[in-house]
């Protein structure tokens, strides 16, 4: 016999599920992670290196020659995969609660934002802090142009290019360029 156990908000979070922000898991791994963050913002470049150890320690997944420019800012930390040498430029953000798998050589621009995480429509749910989370994948070899915004349930295709300023809310095709809001193939 088997007896269903109440799933946790990380579990549900992972699971593309509702699930509520304020759960005291979640929290904890939130303040972990603004601790690592601050760590990498604030160290000088000499010390730093290419990625902070507080944040390479909490980070899911980072490969050979990864590189993150500072200030950098995400949600968690530890549902983001970088690829072998992905590089991230000044100013980035990723609400990673989805999960955000970034491919080997991938050049992320300046002021990206990837937002894996949408609140509820509805003000009571919302107010209580229910969210729903879904991946983004950016492929081997993808530019994403400086200030482009990357929504959740996104997949850039290798060797894809999405133009600077763009908002990309539907998945890109292999070695396509995209450019707009939305983003549209132009090339």
């Amino acid at each position: 016999m088997t007896t269903d156990q109440p799933r946790s908000a990380r579990e549900k979070m992972t699971a593309g599920e509702w699930y509520s922000f304020w759960d005291p898991e979640l929290t904890a791994l939130r303040e972990r992670a603004q601790e690592a963050i601050f760590e990498h913002n604030t160290l000088p470049p000499s010390k730093r290196g290419n990625i902070a150890p507080a944040l390479a320690a909490i980070l899911g997944a980072v490969g050979e020659g990864c590189r993150i420019e500072q200030p950098f800012h995400c949600a968690y930390g530890v549902n983001i995969a970088m690829g072998d040498g992905a590089y991230m430029n000044f100013g980035c953000v990723i609400l990673d609660h989805g999960g955000v798998a970034i491919g080997r050589k991938a050049m992320i621009g300046p002021r990206v934002q990837i937002y894996t995480v949408e609140h509820h429509r509805e003000p009571e749910p919302r107010n209580a802090g229910m969210e729903i989370a879904r991946p983004v994948v950016i492929g081997d070899n993808v530019w994403i142009g400086g200030g482009a915004i990357i929504l959740g349930g996104v997949t850039i295709g290798d060797g894809a290019i999405v133009a600077a300023g763009s908002v990309v809310t539907r998945d890109v095709a292999p070695g396509a360029i995209v450019a707009g809001n939305p983003a549209r193939a132009v090339g």
